[in-house]
């Protein structure tokens, strides 16, 4: 087998979603030589949003045409996106760091991990058939849909009733489905339980769901009396956790406990010259603008990092 080409680029951006797509924008605006490596779908989960009514300045857009734009805007100042070539390993702990994928080896002087993260699917046969159509993960990207109209929420800790309390601004009725007791805070439990709209089935499992070309109804069981019914939905939103795509930097960089990694505000994490950007960053807040706000700040602190290294002066 013939050895892999060695490559060497400033910035590598190991996921293209808002974040690392940001990152690449600014950090080629830079005259930084820029790859940027996504395995799956470019946009990452929202590029399937079908309408997104919360970013500055687009009152309205497409998941698909924001992302479209990013990368359009990314790919015009030099970022190269490369969604082939699938990542093998990394070491970041090298100078130059190294990351070896299927065709070559990168050599760069700094990383963003941008890999973000999934939403747990409803974990029914029937979930790929209603994906986008009554089956979704996002309320702020797609509750808008259901305005007037029967919505389910499956999930018990903070994400779900929060997610529920959202989402009663559009529902004329909302059903939360859980398997077994919320798990939220006190303040959220008690603002969706005094809501009239509301109707909560605890130690209840989702079997099925029904429709013909789109989501009309859920089968739910109750464990407790054994019974069964059928409830009609026009949606329902799924949070029963998530998955940070981190298993590929878990010897590398420092994880929290759910999987996330550890980085400041600024991006940074304990390992000079990789930062980590957007969702697969541990903080408080997750929205498109903080991911766009963390990309912004990890290409800006790469460009510093690689031109004090130049200088021998570097400061982490």
């Amino acid at each position: 087998m013939a050895a892999k080409e060695h490559i060497k680029r400033d910035v590598i951006i190991i996921g293209a979603g808002m974040a690392g797509l940001t990152a690449a924008l600014y950090a080629g605006r830079m005259n930084l030589s820029v790859l940027v490596l996504e395995n799956a779908i470019i946009g990452g989960q929202i590029a399937n949003a079908t309408g997104i009514e919360n970013y500055p300045g687009l009152p309205n857009v497409s998941g698909r045409a924001l992302i479209e734009a990013t990368q359009q805007q990314a790919e015009g100042f030099g970022a190269v996106i490369d969604e082939f070539d699938a990542i093998q390993k990394v070491n970041l702990k090298e100078d130059p760091k190294l990351v070896e994928t299927e065709a070559c080896i990168y050599e760069a002087e700094t990383v963003i991990i941008a890999s973000g993260m999934e939403r747990r699917k409803l974990p029914l046969s029937e979930e790929k058939k209603y994906a986008g159509k009554g089956v979704h993960y996002c309320e702020l990207c797609d509750g808008h849909m259901y305005q007037d109209k029967v919505i389910a929420v499956m999930g018990g800790g903070n994400a779900a009733v929060d997610a529920a309390n959202f989402l009663t601004k559009y529902a004329k009725k909302l059903y939360l489905v859980h398997r077994s007791q919320l798990r939220a805070d006190e303040a959220s439990q008690t603002k969706l339980r005094e809501n009239p709209k509301v109707e909560i089935f605890l130690e209840t499992e989702i079997k099925a769901l029904k429709g013909e070309s789109r989501l009309e109804a859920i089968d739910i069981f109750d464990k407790a009396s054994g019974e069964s019914r059928e409830l009609a939905v026009d949606g329902i939103f799924v949070n029963i956790g998530v998955s940070p795509h981190t298993d590929l930097f878990k010897d590398e960089v420092e994880l929290a406990p759910d999987g996330r990694i550890i980085a400041g505000e600024d991006c940074r994490t304990k390992l000079p010259g990789v930062f980590a950007a957007g969702d697969v960053r541990e903080k408080e807040v997750r929205q498109l603008t903080t991911a766009a706000a963390d990309g912004t700040t990890a290409a800006i602190l790469a460009e510093k990092y690689i031109t004090s290294k130049k200088r021998g002066n570097v400061q982490w």
